[in-house]
């Protein structure tokens, strides 16, 4: 069972992810305006986990709760001390509060472990940024 760690920058908070094999993450790149807000780039970069396979073991995140923009909330998870983003995770999202995480993937401390599996909103690419070869694709999320 291989296990990945990840921290913060300032390693206030740090964290193990314990997952069956790297495939059951979902690494994408999601490029609507909430993600570029929340990660302050051209596109967000998350890992989809079970829940029950993120682990704390040092600090504790800071909580900010926002609506995504149609009404549901993100949760987002940062350090008070240094900023970073951990994680977040949706209200709604295949009811991703009780049951998933997405991991900020550049809190990894081996941000190539899980690679990208897909591009989301990719009608909000930035013109300057290729598509990323030999993933899937959405232009948007039906609801």
């Amino acid at each position: 069972m291989p296990v990945y760690t990840g921290s913060c920058f300032c390693r206030k908070i740090e964290y193990e992810l314990r997952l069956e094999s790297a495939e059951d993450a979902r690494t994408t790149l999601c490029h609507c305006r909430n993600c570029k807000k929340a990660f302050g780039t051209n596109y967000g970069l998350t890992a989809k986990v079970p829940k029950d396979t993120f682990h704390l073991t040092k600090g504790q995140p800071k909580e900010h709760a926002g609506d995504n923009g149609s009404g549901v909330n993100i949760y987002r998870h940062f350090c008070d001390t240094c900023g970073s983003f951990i994680l977040e995770f949706g209200e709604r999202q295949e009811n991703a509060k009780d049951h998933y995480r997405y991991i900020c993937v550049g809190s990894l401390d081996d941000t190539e472990a899980l690679p990208p599996k897909g591009e989301f909103f990719c009608k909000a690419r930035a013109s300057w940024m290729p598509e990323i070869p030999n993933v899937f694709h959405k232009q948007e999320i039906q609801k």
